[in-house]
């Protein structure tokens, strides 16, 4: 019974990994709704739409043993449908985080050449 929802934890492990951040290195996807459903929507539409064609071509298939058996309209997997949402959704929090970050560093060598130039530094 455990092992049908392994697929939901998993995407649950994955964003309570990177919701931290959202508030500690302020990625702020979810402050920005509109941008965030601009880049996230077109994402799941066009992978919602290939999974579909390829389980209706039967290219894949997805174990009964490892889904809840929930299935959405054309045959597609609850599962498939949060994969779509999470795994982007992590991407850009990871995005959104390394950019933050990299702009302190950015700002903190610019003080420092700063602070060297008004000492008589070395630029």
């Amino acid at each position: 019974m455990a092992d049908r929802y392994q697929y939901l934890v998993l995407m649950a492990a994955c964003v309570l990994i990177t919701l931290p951040l959202e508030f500690v290195l302020r990625a702020r996807i979810y402050r920005r709704p509109r941008r965030y459903l601009a880049a996230l929507l077109p994402v799941v539409v066009i992978f919602c739409v290939w999974d579909v064609v390829a389980i209706a071509r039967e290219h894949w298939w997805y174990s009964p043993a490892y889904t809840t058996g929930v299935v959405l309209p054309a045959g597609l997997p609850l599962e498939e449908l949060v994969f779509f949402v999470v795994i982007p959704t992590c991407g850009l929090l990871t995005y959104e985080a390394v950019g933050t970050v990299l702009g302190w560093v950015r700002d903190w060598r610019g003080r420092a050449r700063q602070g060297r130039a008004r000492a008589g530094g070395a630029p």
